[in-house]
């Protein structure tokens, strides 16, 4: 596990606007024991043993956030240093933007590399924000590359089921691959082993996706990228991901990888407590670098853009705070939609809702404090604040 830091003792958080993951709660208070949410409370009941720590006026409390698809961020890219260390500084990174607990994730790359980092976030996967690992590839469709070196892209086989299905024993861990390219009973196996499929870099039909989510495939990665488009007579993904409410579709929200009216199309048509808003981030975020190199191929930043020489989308300059600000206002969400498909939907989605993704009694004190604007003000993590960031004034 990873290392944690001291248990704070109980204290309470006083902010104007608490939203649960469920509902919101007006001048209210968080009651925070051992790390653990004991209660939410009006202002008024606060017990005197409760050290309260009283936010600006027009802050927002609410779960911390959790991405599902992180390639890196702080300058640090998980396919270079696919290591515990490097977990944990690319976590550390989003943490600033209110991401509490991520899935760092390695894209296609050689099988010893992908060995390696399963080994790495078993190491620390429960602790420092990290909660598993997701494997984008390697067996995904080669007509649907996006930036994944087709070298690297592999049809599955059985066997391949011995070291990927070391992803079991890592916390709460997801592989994204495209169903036409693995073998029957493959997701089956995998989905029975506790490990969540999501189709992504496909272009399977809506039969073969559907059969697919009957063995337990049950996420969508990045909607809209890197797979075909919905038309008339070929629902595809798109189509299937729309419709089923068995399928969680992550989608990023940067207002570059899909269109705002099409984000808005989505929303609209889709059950908003199955999208998940992820960032796809990359090692920019968190830091002023311009460029990046992506296993051998130099990525520019221009105009918020990750782009390499061809102008092939390479990931995002994005973190979960601007998407949740993006999803209320161009995408149309309502900012209780928003703070929920950045929490709760992927807490649901990897079965964790007991524990991360809300606020209720009995979850870990995770908590994102916001400006009436949605800028981050600071995080917790079971209780904890960052040490870098001074703690309020306690009334």
């Amino acid at each position: 596990m990873g290392s944690e830091q001291a248990e704070p003792p109980p204290f309470a958080i006083s902010a104007d606007r608490i939203f649960d993951g469920y509902r919101w709660h007006n001048h209210a208070l968080i009651l925070i024991a051992g790390g653990i949410v004991q209660s939410i409370t009006s202002r008024d009941e606060s017990a005197s043993r409760w050290s309260t720590e009283v936010m600006p006026p027009g802050t927002i409390l609410a779960p911390g956030f959790i991405d599902l698809q992180v390639n890196g961020g702080g300058g640090i890219l998980l396919n270079d240093q696919p290591t515990p260390d490097a977990m944990r500084a690319i976590a550390q990174a989003h943490r600033r933007y209110g991401t509490t607990s991520c899935l760092p994730t390695l894209i296609s790359d050689a099988r010893a590399k992908a060995i390696v980092a399963i080994a790495a976030a078993k190491s620390v996967a429960g602790g420092d924000g990290i909660l598993g690992l997701h494997l984008e590839g390697p067996f995904i469709s080669p007509r649907r590359p996006g930036i994944h070196r087709g070298d690297y892209i592999a049809t599955a086989t059985m066997e391949d089921l011995d070291w990927l299905g070391e992803l079991s024993a890592v916390g709460s861990s997801m592989v994204t691959l495209a169903p036409e390219c693995v073998p029957a009973r493959f997701v089956k196996t995998l989905a029975t082993s506790g490990i969540r499929c999501s189709v992504g870099h496909s272009e399977a039909t809506a039969d073969t996706l559907t059969a697919a989510v009957d063995e337990g495939l049950s996420g969508v990665t990045h909607l809209f990228n890197a797979m075909p488009a919905m038309s008339a007579r070929e629902p595809g993904i798109v189509g299937v991901a729309l419709t089923d409410d068995r399928l969680t579709a992550g989608i990023i929200v940067d207002g570059i990888h899909v269109d705002p009216v099409v984000v808005r199309a989505a929303f609209s048509a889709k059950n908003r407590n199955n999208i998940a808003l992820v960032s796809d981030a990359m090692p920019t975020v968190g830091t002023e670098q311009d460029h990046f190199e992506l296993m051998g191929r130099q990525i520019q930043l221009r105009g918020g853009r990750l782009v390499c020489e061809n102008g092939t989308l390479a990931g995002a300059h994005l973190n979960l705070a601007s998407a949740v600000k993006n999803a209320a206002t161009f995408g149309g969400m309502f900012l209780d939609e928003a703070l929920r498909a950045a929490s709760l939907v992927p807490a649901r989605f990897l079965g964790i809702e007991r524990h991360r993704g809300t606020l209720v009694a009995g979850a870990q004190g995770d908590i994102v404090a916001l400006t009436p604007n949605l800028e981050v003000l600071t995080t917790w993590v079971a209780g904890n604040r960052p040490q870098s960031v001074p703690n309020p004034e306690r009334g």
